[in-house]
Formats: structure tokens, sequence, C-alpha cells
């Protein structure tokens, strides 16, 4: 009979699916500090906002699926947030950017997620013209407003604080640690997606969440170590 791993869900847009990428590797480094002990489930999806999130979740989490869920993360707003004059394919107004989220969560603890395994992280900030030069590049209008992306940051840090989640406030977090000048602008690659710096950054403050939710799960299998070489059999069939 197979055992149970435990798995961190990670679910967001591009921010998420880049997790491990040369420079975006915030989701190998979380994997790497949970090696066997929780399978990390990269379920980014680019160019994704909480409308189509919201649909999507109930086909990847579902009542049987969420007993083995430690812990989940939502990551979203980064499309929300683009102007919509500019970009009405993917802006969300910011009333039902809210309401997706709190539906998402809702959604989750009525699967037997408590709000205590759930955790927001809100939208970085965004180097406007950096990425005004990748979107002139590609022929597209540059939809980011700094300005607006603070709004749906303190949006989904609203939302965390009605359903008692944790929370990530990286828009305040990297505006704070860049705090001289324009430094900030280098845990950014592109203006939008992050910077090995960035990245790393992220990790860092995932993990002082991820951290305590996480602490009791012990390590899947037994140290090599501490493993009987004359009759291993004793060890393994004792394993449920």
């Amino acid at each position: 009979m197979a055992i149970n791993v435990p798995r961190v869900l990670l679910f967001g847009d591009s921010l998420t699916q880049f997790g491990y990428s040369e420079d975006g590797c915030w989701v190998s480094v979380i994997a790497d500090k949970l090696q066997r002990k929780c399978d990390v489930i990269n379920r980014g999806y680019s160019g994704y906002n909480t409308r189509w999130a919201r649909l999507m979740l109930p086909k990847l989490v579902t009542k049987e699926t969420a007993n083995d869920i430690a812990a989940m993360v939502i990551f979203f707003g980064a499309n929300d947030s683009v102007l919509k004059d500019l970009n009405p394919h993917q802006h969300v107004p910011l009333e039902e950017y809210q309401d997706n989220l709190s539906s998402m969560i809702t959604y989750l603890k009525s699967c037997g997620l408590g709000s205590n395994r759930i955790i927001l992280i809100g939208p970085p900030p965004c180097d406007e013209q950096h990425w005004k030069e990748r979107m002139d590049a590609e022929g597209r209008p540059q939809s980011k407003s700094q300005e607006q992306t603070a709004l749906y940051a303190k949006a989904c840090e609203s939302v965390h604080k009605s359903h008692g989640t944790g929370f990530v406030d990286l828009y305040t977090d990297m505006l704070k640690a860049g705090a001289e000048g324009d430094s900030w602008k280098s845990f950014l690659n592109d203006g939008l997606h992050f910077s090995a710096a960035g990245s790393k950054f992220l990790a860092e403050r995932l993990w002082q969440q991820l951290e305590g939710i996480v602490s009791d799960i012990g390590m899947i299998f037994p140290d090599w170590k501490t493993v009987d070489y004359v009759n291993p059999e004793a060890v393994f069939s004792a394993i449920n």
C-alpha cells in the first residue's frame, strides 16, 4: 500500500509557473527545503487571473484530494491589476478580485482545508519603464501601473485579514527592502517577473509562513544510517 506524501500546492500565474526557471527559482528553493517531507506541486498558469482561477480550482482540488494538502499558496493579482482600457483580456475589477480570492478560500475550507493552511501572496511592485521596453519589443501596450498594483496588493491583504489566512505582502516588503532609491527594481528581471534576487526574497518570506505549518511533518522514510542493513524488512514493513 502506497504511503500518502503531504503536498504543498502553489496556485498562481506566470510568477508561479516560472518558479523553476533559472532566475525565478523560488519554487525550487521551497521544494529544496521540503525534501523528503512534502511534494511541492507547481500549478502556475502564465497570463491567468482570479476570474479564471476561481473556475479552475475545483478541478485541481476536491474534498478527496484536499486531505493530502499540507499547505495551499494562492498567488494572483499581477494580471488582474492591469489597466482595463489597455488590457481588457486580463483585467479584473478590484472588487471582483477580492471576491474571487475570498471565494477560493471559502471553497478550500469546504474541502476541509483550514485558513491556517492557506497562504495568500500579494502582487509584487512593477517597474513600469522596464516592462514597457519588453511590451514595445513585443508590439503590445504597457498596461501595468504601480499605483493600481498597490490597490490590488492592499485588497489581497484585506482578504487575508477577513479569512485569517497567512499572507506575504510582497508589494510592501520589496519596496521596503529596496528603500534606497529604486534598488527594489533589481528584484525584477523585466519589470514584472522575478530576478534571482527577487526570487530568493520571495522564497525567504514565504518560508517564514510555511515553516510553522509543516514543522510537525517528519521525514518520509528513515535516515539511511538508521536502517538495519542486515534486516531492512523490519524497518520498511512497519511504515504505513
